[in-house]
This record gives C-alpha cells, sequence and structure tokens, in this order.
C-alpha cells in the first residue's frame, strides 16, 4: 500500500508564490508516475501537472510557464513551485501516485489565492 501526504497550502495574494510538496512511503516501485490534481467546489477534479520517474513533465494549459513540478526518485517525494498565482488557482490540491494501473491519492491541501 502506498500513502501520500501532502504540505505547504495555504494563504497567498495573488501574484504570490507558493510551494507544495508531497512524502510518498509503501511499496513504490522504481517505475511510476507522481503528479498533482486540484478541485475548486462545484468543478470536477483536474489535472494539474505530472512528472514519471524518468523526469518528464506535462502541464495544464492552465498553469504552463506559471507552476513548475519536480521529482526526488531517492526519498520519493514531489513538489510543485507555484508562481504567478491567480484567484482561478485556488482549489484542494491533491498529491497522485501511478504504478501498475493503481492509483494513490493523498488527502489534499488548500490553497487560497486572494487578497
Amino acid at each position: 500500500q502506498v500513502q501520500l501526504v501532502e504540505s505547504g497550502g495555504g494563504l497567498v495574494q495573488p501574484g504570490g508564490s507558493l510551494r507544495l510538496s508531497c512524502a510518498a512511503s509503501g511499496s513504490i516501485f522504481r517505475i511510476n508516475v507522481m503528479g498533482w490534481y486540484r478541485q475548486a467546489p462545484g468543478k470536477q477534479r483536474e489535472l494539474v501537472a505530472t512528472i514519471p520517474s524518468g523526469g518528464s513533465t506535462n502541464y495544464a494549459d492552465s498553469v504552463k510557464g506559471r507552476f513548475t513540478i519536480s521529482r526526488d526518485n531517492a526519498r520519493n517525494t514531489v513538489n510543485l513551485q507555484m508562481n504567478s498565482l491567480k484567484p482561478e488557482d485556488t482549489a484542494v490540491y491533491y498529491c497522485w501516485l501511478g504504478q501498475y494501473g493503481m492509483d494513490y491519492w493523498g488527502k489534499g491541501t488548500l490553497v487560497t489565492v486572494s487578497s
């Protein structure tokens, strides 16, 4: 079983920055994909960014150029650096790990962008 724990959420002003972190533990295989999803009230959960263990990245169009995802395979952690934040970025952000057809989710961390 895999456990994911997020940290780093909070309140930030528009244009500001925030860094989210996620630590994975348990039965983690070497080849996997980690990433971040987010969900706002009344909205479906949507992909923000993913990064395979091989190191490539994928971003939603809405965050491309503003967010940067990175990971440390040795420590099984994934980070999301969020810059130039907008009010529409307000959501609960969930850490995700996918491996061999299984999806694992963190409990989420709230990011609020407001002046």
